[in-house]
């Protein structure tokens, strides 16, 4: 199904945009410590890691067993994260209900196999 294999690419390249506006926004925490600035920074760096996971995984999960379980324990932790850090945090309703709507699509999408790429070898003339 090509509408699947669409939406796993518009939920991996959130989850990179999320990650990066993360990072960027770490230059707004001015009134932060060092430490929280770096872990912030680092938190946004593995939501974008776990993104460009889920892309590959769209390209190659068919045929790479490794890929697809990072993929599905990757996308696992960060949902648990998300729900975490949402309910710890003073991020506000809207907030939470995007990253956790983005990620849980990702995990979904990831373990349906059609909406993935198939690539097949080539066959012998």
């Amino acid at each position: 199904m090509r509408s699947l294999n669409v939406l796993y690419a518009i939920a991996g390249w959130g989850i990179v945009a999320l990650g990066s506006l993360h990072m960027l926004s770490t230059l707004k925490l001015l009134n932060a410590t060092p430490v929280f600035r770096l872990w912030f920074f680092g938190a946004g760096m593995a939501m974008a890691l776990v993104g460009a996971l889920n892309l590959l995984q769209r390209e190659y999960g068919s045929s790479a067993l490794a890929l697809r379980v990072a993929c599905t324990v990757a996308n696992t932790l960060l949902l648990c994260f998300a729900i975490v850090a949402g309910a710890l945090t003073t991020s506000s309703l809207v907030e939470q209900t995007l990253i956790v709507g983005l990620v849980g699509s990702a995990l979904a999408l990831s373990l349906i196999p059609s909406a993935w790429k198939s690539h097949s070898l080539p066959k012998d003339k």
